[in-house]
């Protein structure tokens, strides 16, 4: 096999090529049905690649033919044994993870701060999650990684557990030191499953963390689609085999998985897999020379930090990836959230994520100096017009939620009967559904926790900024839905 083929995106258009009369789904019909106006705009080339699993074009949920030679050469280009596309984007591949190692009752070591498809797959199995905290980064106001010493501890505790599940590199960049952890998990033969949604680059440059299957763990639910170049809900399952089943993985995959997959997502992944294994290097190095130089120029404007490598030396930062810019804007008095408000309304620029004291810019291969410059020039001048609030010594104190304690298993709760009490009574009460702001997706409550007044007051300050609170049946938070209590007559 080359990686410079794309066996499935050339296979469709030879298909194409041939002109068939169409009898089957999707019923535009190569846009021919579509909305004129639409089809226009997305043109004709990409409706007519949108097709659907008929005998010529393989079929995701058994490949034979097309799609098993894209996945083959995923899998030599990733170092994996088995790659699987995913057209239900990571949190389809994260949710096949668990499900394919976890089932009712059995025990899954996580960190809290995982995203909500990780615990969304823990109600599913039904298992039972055993959190590690992560180290919490007090200046920037982030949760990092878990470290090895995190993971020992609770696999002493708990040496039945079905799988460890580590995130690398966190949304923010940052990576714990995965093969150690990989290593200790694999001693007590228990799997170590990653969510990799922030790395599919890594694998490709020695200046970036170790990837999944270059740190030997067995499972990585990888987004192509964030940093590597195909469409948006496009991913990968990468899988070692061994202390997993791929075969079982494949069947958990399926049931997750559409059985009308997108053509166009499935021959996006091919060609983005392409380039990163021709061109990822190369790719990888442009983003890291501008995105240093333009770190290099953010730290040189006053009241403002752009995290570095000074951040590397504990246990749960043990690498990092310079392609993402954390940017701290609290010596300024405003809070993340003022920050990406001020630089759409003034700039156009539109930022990754903002939380209450930072904003997080991504740097890929898809931007040059032309972007990073105006984003620079953007940031000076956010810097003089509220430099008198640095000057008045307006800095917000940092406020991180509680993690809470977990009363009863998220399946049981999620299920459980339930009633609606006033957001502001709901303290000592267990939840029974999510509670995140999004992004990054971490839960600040999952189903089953017992509800913290401090957790409440964050969840408050997040709102008061404008901060996505997700999750509620509520969207307006003035009721929670609760556990029922039954009080003794």
């Amino acid at each position: 096999m080359s990686q410079f083929e794309t066996p499935l995106f050339t296979g469709l258009l030879e298909h194409i090529k041939k002109n068939p009369i169409q009898f089957h789904i999707p019923g535009h019909k190569k846009g021919a049905g579509m909305d004129p106006h639409f089809r226009d705009f997305i043109g004709e080339n990409a409706l007519a690649i949108d097709l659907i699993n008929i005998g010529p074009l393989d079929d995701l949920h058994q490949p034979k033919g097309m799609i098993k030679r894209a996945q083959d050469l995923a899998a030599e280009a990733f170092g994996a044994d088995y790659t699987f596309f995913s057209v239900q984007g990571t949190s389809g591949a994260i949710m096949t993870m668990v499900m394919s190692v976890a089932g009712p009752g059995d025990k899954i070591i996580v960190p809290r701060n995982v995203h909500k498809s990780v615990m969304s797959a823990i109600v599913f199995s039904g298992a039972t999650p055993i959190f590690i905290h992560p180290e919490i980064d007090k200046e920037l106001g982030i949760s990092h990684g878990i470290t090895p010493e995190a993971v020992e501890k609770a696999l002493i505790q708990h040496p039945d557990a079905k799988g460890v599940l580590v995130i690398n590199p966190t949304y923010f960049g940052i990576a714990g030191d995965l093969k150690k952890i990989v290593e200790i998990a694999h001693s007590y033969n228990v799997p170590v499953l990653v969510d990799e949604a922030h790395g599919v680059h890594i694998h490709f440059h020695e200046k970036l963390p170790l990837s999944a299957m270059q740190a030997g763990a067995d499972m990585a639910a990888t987004s192509v689609h964030k940093l590597g170049g195909s469409m948006t809900q496009s991913s990968i399952l990468n899988v070692r085999e061994g202390l997993v089943s791929a075969k079982r993985v494949q069947a958990i995959l399926s049931m997750l998985t559409t059985t009308s997959t997108s053509y166009l997502l499935l021959a996006s992944l091919d060609v983005a897999r392409k380039r990163l294994a021709t061109e990822g290097r190369e790719l990888a190095e442009k983003a890291i020379q501008l995105a240093e130089k333009a770190r290099k120029e953010i730290n040189e404007i006053k009241y403002l930090y752009c995290v570095g490598e000074e951040i590397l030396g504990t246990k749960a930062t043990y690498d990092y990836d310079p392609t993402k810019l954390i940017i701290s804007v609290k010596e300024l008095g405003l809070t993340g959230y003022d920050v990406e408000k001020w630089l759409r309304e003034n700039y156009n620029i539109e930022v990754e994520l903002s939380d209450l004291y930072n904003i997080l810019c991504i740097i890929t291969p898809g931007d040059t100096e032309k972007e990073t410059n105006t984003l620079v020039n953007a940031l000076r001048h956010l810097s003089e017009q509220f430099s008198h609030q640095a000057a008045e010594g307006v800095k917000p104190k940092v406020l991180l939620p509680d993690i809470p304690v977990l009363a009863l298993t998220p399946r049981d709760a999620f299920y459980s009967e339930t009633e609606v009490v006033p957001f502001e009574k709901s303290a000592g009460r267990i939840i029974a559904e999510f509670i995140m702001v999004y992004p990054p997706g971490i839960p600040i409550f999952i189903p089953g926790e017992i509800i913290t007044q401090e957790n409440l007051e964050y969840i408050k300050k997040n709102l008061e900024v404008g901060l996505p609170v997700q999750g509620p049946e509520d969207d307006t938070l003035k009721t929670l839905r609760v556990i029922k209590e039954h009080k003794v007559k």
